[in-house]
């Protein structure tokens, strides 16, 4: 029965327009109308064309109808239950059973039905499709201008495509390159065959959208601000405190031992003489790279004995060699012993390199080495070129099968190391199962602790796995082991690696050289007598204070980190090596002597065979730095002392121009240390860590390359 809003004015439940009704009054109408209404069934019609007379009012009996339905699973006269009458489908002739609509079974999830999904995605689906979530990452307005999150986000599509089909990797990653422009050799350095691998297995294990993303995304891709440093836990790292006071420092013997440092060879097999040595990019003096100004006929062609922008070729190599023994007064007697800390291997690119390249040099110049240097052990270190793919260590916690694939490399160098006599098989055994790291107890003594500093080298992707763990690898605990067993014994030590730790913090990662600044804290300076680095070929020092640097002064300056300067020329600098005097008791350095040799001369020497490259006396580290210095002439170079160094350097900047020159070796081609540059270098001496330097320091004046 419909009313129309008139009736319902008339009938009063309304006040009219704009009027507003007490709640009273309307329950009062109400009761009106309800008697009104009543009056109304009766009456045959309301208005001119309403239907005939209707029932307005209907009660239901009170019990179900029975007999609609011929079978019921339940009583259905009964009250206290609904009706659960059988139906049968007329369509399927399905009688369906109680269990699909009694409130006693209501079922937690429907296990019949099909429950449909997509089909299982073709590897090459899974790639296409990869690569188009990517560019919608890429384009999508929602991140703003926030590169870091889009970069992440786009790590984890990776992520999961490595995980599902990772054959697709490094087509993937080829795909991005040129689609991003992230290189001119995208096919080339990142294919199956370049590190498209490493990369894969990289991101299929790091935590891409945590720190290990974060990280990823800043050291490669510039996407990403550098995260802090991760806090360190020390709790039960250390299985003794540090001694209190400390043990009775060695008594200087006065003797003292002749001790050799070269570094980053770079040996060249495939340098093409009369090739081009003024390059467009890449690695020049090779038949198969040219300047784009003159492709045919080379600008500057390669000398004999190398070139700025080349690696070294076997003539300047056996040069270095040759000279050694004679400049150094060691021709009968040989080195007490020699460091190699590190780069053996040409800087190939991955395309171009292999493990029989690497191996080749690897067996040429450490017999080199044996020939050419006398009888004295020479202790060598990984480089981050002395592998294959060069750079690349993976720690053996990634498992899967791939914990072994360097161990080619570690057995062979320790084999060779082995073979030359210069470690035991015992300890060759070691650097097998570590990464080629080790230790040698030479039995006046000392003992010298050898690290695969890949561990800690920003571009070797498999450290970017769990990387707030800052010792994934166990290197870290197998270097504490050992100097805690040193210690305990009264040895001193002394520490080479290939990547320094600090300088500034451009080459190491943040966390495991916080975490190995640490621990040289805690065992400096009654263990640790000094650090010896490579890798940056120039000439350069760290020093490391306790208490993390937070009071560098005299008083917490504890040991010196050596970075020797290298061989090769490349990039921009002179040749050059290093020879240390050192105490035969305590194992300090009381000065050191560095020889180099003019490269920028060297085209003079072609197409005669009178004369090779002349190496010539460079610097006495005591007399070119502690003229000012109140310390006693044969007091040791030690941390104390490089500090008084930087006091003096603040004082007199002529010091760091120095220092400047040659930290090139005194290259033609190093630029004006000015203002800024003298700051900053002081800071990098005072910086044994990348945390500490990357902190402290302005940072673009680590290097006088160009």
């Amino acid at each position: 029965m419909r009313l129309s809003w008139d009736i319902y004015f008339n009938l009063g439940i309304t006040g009219g327009a704009g009027s507003t009704v007490p709640p009273s009054m309307i329950a009062m109408r109400l009761e009106s109308l309800v008697l009104r209404l009543s009056l109304l069934v009766t009456i045959p019609k309301l208005f001119a064309g309403a239907l005939e007379q209707t029932t307005a009012i209907f009660t239901a009996p009170g019990a179900f109808p029975t007999s609609l339905y011929s079978e019921y699973y339940n009583n259905p006269t009964a009250t206290s239950a609904q009706v659960q009458p059988i139906i049968s489908d007329a369509i399927t002739n399905e009688v369906y059973p109680l269990n699909l609509t009694s409130p006693e079974t209501i079922p937690l999830n429907n296990t019949v039905d099909p429950h449909p999904l997509p089909p299982t995605a073709s590897p090459s689906r899974l790639h296409a499709q990869a690569f188009a979530q990517i560019q919608s990452i890429a384009a999508n307005p929602i991140f703003g201008d926030n590169d870091c999150a889009r970069c992440q986000a786009g790590l984890e599509v990776v992520k999961f495509l490595a995980l599902a089909a990772p054959e697709e990797g490094p087509p993937l990653a080829v795909e991005l390159c040129e689609a991003f422009d992230f290189s001119t050799s995208c096919s080339a350095t990142y294919n199956i065959l370049g590190l498209g691998s490493v990369i894969t297995q990289v991101i299929a294990n790091a935590d891409v959208g945590g720190y290990d993303g974060q990280m990823i995304c800043s050291n490669f891709l510039g996407l990403c601000e550098l995260p802090p440093t991760s806090a360190l836990n020390l709790t039960n790292w250390f299985a003794k405190p540090k001694p209190n006071p400390l043990p009775t420092p060695k008594q200087p013997s006065g003797e003292r031992l002749k001790v050799l440092h070269i570094s980053d060879l770079h040996l060249d097999p495939r340098y093409a003489t009369g090739s081009e040595a003024n390059c467009t990019s890449g690695l020049c003096c090779r038949a198969d790279n040219s300047n784009t100004i003159s492709p045919k006929t080379p600008l500057f062609p390669a000398p004999r004995y190398g070139s700025y922008e080349c690696d070294s070729p076997f003539a300047l190599v056996m040069a270095a060699l040759e000279a050694i023994p004679v400049l150094t007064e060691t021709e009968g007697t040989g080195f007490a012993f020699s460091l190699y800390t590190g780069d053996l291997v040409s800087h190939d690119k991955d395309n171009q390199l292999s493990r029989d390249y690497t191996k080749w040099t690897e067996a040429t110049v450490y017999d080199l080495f044996k020939r050419m240097l006398g009888n004295g052990a020479v202790y060598p270190a990984l480089g981050n070129h002395d592998s294959y793919n060069q750079a690349q260590d993976a720690p053996h916690a990634i498992g899967q099968g791939l914990a072994q694939q360097f161990s080619w490399n570690y057995d062979h160098v320790a084999s060779l190391w082995e073979y030359e006599g210069w470690i035991s098989s015992e300890t060759a055994d070691i650097a097998r199962a570590h990464y080629s790291a080790y230790m040698v107890n030479r039995q006046d003594g000392l003992r010298i602790i050898s690290l695969n500093t890949d561990l800690w080298y920003k571009a070797n992707y498999f450290n970017y796995i769990n990387l707030t763990d800052p010792d994934v690898s166990g290197m870290l605990r197998f270097l504490t082991d050992e100097l805690q067993d040193a210690e305990d014994a009264g040895d001193r030590v002394w520490i080479i690696g290939h990547v320094l730790s600090g300088w500034d913090g451009s080459n190491p990662l943040e966390n495991p050289t916080n975490l190995f600044y640490q621990i040289v804290d805690r065992f400096t300076p009654h263990v640790i007598a000094n650090i010896f680095f490579g890798h940056t070929h120039e000439d350069q020092v760290s020093i490391f204070y306790a208490n993390n640097a937070t009071n560098a002064s005299a008083e917490t300056a504890g040991t010196i980190a050596w970075i020797g300067p290298s061989v090769v020329p490349i990039t921009n600098l002179n040749s050059g090596f290093r020879m240390y005097e050192v105490d035969s008791a305590t194992f300090d350095i009381v000065d050191a002597h560095t020889w180099w040799s003019d490269v920028n001369q060297f085209s003079a020497l072609d197409n005669q065979t009178d004369e090779g490259p002349t190496y010539l006396y460079e610097y006495s580290t005591r007399a070119a730095y502690g003229g000012n210095i109140t310390w006693g002439e044969t007091d040791p170079l030690n941390a104390t002392w490089w500090h008084l160094v930087t006091e003096a350097m603040e004082t007199d900047s002529s010091l760091v121009t120095t220092f400047h020159t040659l930290q090139g070796k005194t290259s033609v081609k190093t630029d004006i240390c000015d203002e800024a540059c003298i700051a900053a270098t002081i800071c990098y001496i005072r910086s044994g860590s990348a945390s500490i330097a990357i902190e402290n320091c302005e940072l673009g004046y680590g290097s006088v390359q160009s």
